[in-house]
């Protein structure tokens, strides 16, 4: 696998791109996590911001790869992007979640009121609150830092990757560009529906057990 630490990992198509970031550690400060959930998105579908091309906002999405795209959500979020491919294509990958590893009790204080390790960063928005990411670092290097992004811990197992569709939008929903570490519990939700199948409960046999009706107790009941 190329190293994240290399600009080469970030020039390559998106998808891959967004695959081999899952199970990496994306750091800023004193605060990091291990990627769990990535989205890509790409110029040519309507979803990306680049779709509109080059304008004041857009620019960053067709610069060379490896640089950080922070954009505002709905007036409220910072959201952290990965751009990717050729210098000119605009593409760049999402960091949906992650899994909390360094700086925990600091992402308490800057997550007030959460009270669960999965719930600190579970979301795009929850993420870069967690790890103080602003608009100021839009355009910034992922290769130089602030935001550094570190290969998969080498005695880490692999993620579990499903793919699902991207959520939170409503143009080209359809597309499966969701990458998700099913082992993770930190995934935001909905999860996707690979995942949530792999949680249900099964039997010994790794069937999912029939559903309990009131005119068929389960023999272990009294």
């Amino acid at each position: 696998m190329v190293d994240p630490r290399e600009r080469a990992f970030y020039g390559r198509d998106v998808h891959t791109v967004a695959r081999e970031l899952v199970g990496c550690v994306v750091r800023h400060g004193e605060t990091a996590g291990r990627i769990v959930e990535t989205e890509s998105y790409h110029e040519s579908e309507p979803a990306c911001h680049a779709h509109v091309g080059l304008t004041a906002r857009t620019h960053p999405l067709f610069e060379p790869a490896g640089i950080a795209y922070v954009y505002r959500s709905y007036g409220i979020h910072a959201l952290l992007n990965a751009v990717a491919e050729d210098a000119g294509v605009g593409a760049a990958v999402l960091i949906r979640a992650i899994e909390p590893t360094d700086g925990i009790d600091l992402m308490y204080e800057r997550r007030r009121g959460i009270t669960r390790l999965e719930d600190l960063g579970n979301g795009p928005g929850k993420l870069t609150q967690a790890l103080a990411i602003g608009l100021e670092l839009n355009g910034t290097s992922l290769i130089a830092g602030p935001i550094q992004i570190d290969p998969r811990p080498g005695d880490a197992p692999d993620p579990d990757i499903v793919l699902g569709e991207r959520i939170g939008i409503t143009k080209a929903a359809d597309l499966p560009w969701r990458f998700c570490d099913a082992s993770s519990k930190c995934v935001s939700k909905p999860w996707p529906e690979a995942m949530r199948r792999s949680r249900e409960p099964r039997t010994a046999n790794g069937r999912q057990p029939r559903p309990r009706t009131a005119n068929r107790p389960s023999r272990f009941q009294a």
